[in-house]
This record gives C-alpha cells, structure tokens and sequence, in this order.
C-alpha cells in the first residue's frame, strides 16, 4: 500500500506542478499579446504540454481567465482597504486610497492594458472581472462618506471620485501627461474638494477648510 500511496502523492504532485506551469504560461501571455490574442496552442507551447492537457485542467474560458486573475492577485497585489479605512478625515483617506490604487496600476500596468482592451470582447473575462468593479464601487462609496457636499454636489462628488479611481485615469495623467503618482492623487484630491464645494473657493471637509482653487 505504502508504494501505491507514494504514486499517488506524486501523481496528485505532477498534475499541479502542470496545472500551476500552464496557468503562468497563460498569465505570461495575457500580459504580452493579451486575453483575446492567446490561443490554446501558444498556451501549450509555452508550458510544454499537448493542447489536450490544457483541456483537461481548463475546460473553458471562464475556468482559464479564474485561474489567471488568482495568480495576478497574489503577484501583483490589490489595493488593500487597511491602508485607507482607518482614516476620519476624507480627504486624506481618499489621499490614502489614491496612493494605493495607482501603485497597484503601476505595478500591474502591462496586465492591465491588455485587459482593458479586451474585456468588451470576451464576456466570460468580464464576469470573472465583475467583483473588481464591485469592489471599485464599494470603496468609491466609502471615500464619499465625511465630506461636506451641499445640494446636488454629492452626485457630482461620487463622479469625481470614481473617476479618480480608475485606471484610465491613472495611466492618462502617469503615462500620457507625464505627472508623478504623488501629484496625480493630489489633483484628484482637489478635484474632489472642487465637486463637493463648486468649482472654485473652499469645501468644508468635515469641519476642515479645504481651498478646492
């Protein structure tokens, strides 16, 4: 017994050494040619298996793009919500989250980008993505909590911050216009105290005078 229990365990321990060896082939290509470029063949090149075993560890898109989004997580990193949850003041804990978030973008940018290109193309990549966006959703809501926004400026404020927090954006301002993280998030950071007070003068955040200028 002792000799078909040690096959077994090695078995089981070659099966995941291939599954975890097709799965980094698959994120390996995601991040060159992107989700909607890569073929079951270049998968299977890539990891030096047949096609018929990238089958039989992957029976479908969405079983592949699970497995890649878990790995990129544990790579890359989320933005965790420990870094900004514990603030009072919003506009420092919305400073707080911006921080995160961008190097989040920055360290997962390559992945990113072909990601963004893809989803409208590939539904089961957007279901698989869709507890990112309720996650975005969830924290954009937090950060608007605290602030002083009269009126309609509330909508306008939960725009801002949204906005803010989306790789887009980021990469627009990082990437096309060249800005330093640190002076992104501070412009967002204005841009929220402009939508909560107006477009110019001052906001009260919660008891204290930003210039939103």
């Amino acid at each position: 017994m002792k000799p078909r229990k040690y096959e077994q365990k090695r078995r089981a321990e070659q099966q995941a050494e291939t599954r975890q060896a097709i799965v980094e082939a698959m994120v390996a290509l995601h991040r060159e040619v992107g989700p909607a470029r890569t073929t079951i063949s270049a998968i299977a090149e890539r990891a030096g298996v047949e096609r018929l075993t990238v089958y039989r560890h992957f029976g479908d898109e969405t079983a592949m793009f699970e497995a890649c989004s878990a790995h990129f997580a544990g790579e890359v990193g989320p933005p965790d919500p420990a870094a900004w949850t514990g603030i009072a003041e919003p506009a420092e804990r919305l400073r707080a989250a911006l921080r995160s978030f961008y190097a989040y973008y920055g360290r997962g940018e390559q992945m990113l980008v072909q990601v963004q290109r893809d989803v409208p193309r590939l539904p089961a990549l957007a279901a698989v993505l869709a507890p990112w966006d309720a996650f975005v959703t969830t924290v954009r809501d937090g950060l608007v909590d605290g602030w002083t926004a009269p009126g309609q400026a509330t909508a306008r404020l939960t725009a801002a911050i949204g906005h803010a927090l989306c790789f887009d954006t980021w990469r627009s301002l990082a990437r096309a216009e060249r800005l330093p993280d640190a002076e992104v998030v501070e412009l967002m950071v204005a841009l929220a105290g402009a939508a909560a007070g107006g477009i110019s003068g001052t906001v009260s955040v919660s008891g204290a005078v930003v210039d939103s200028a």
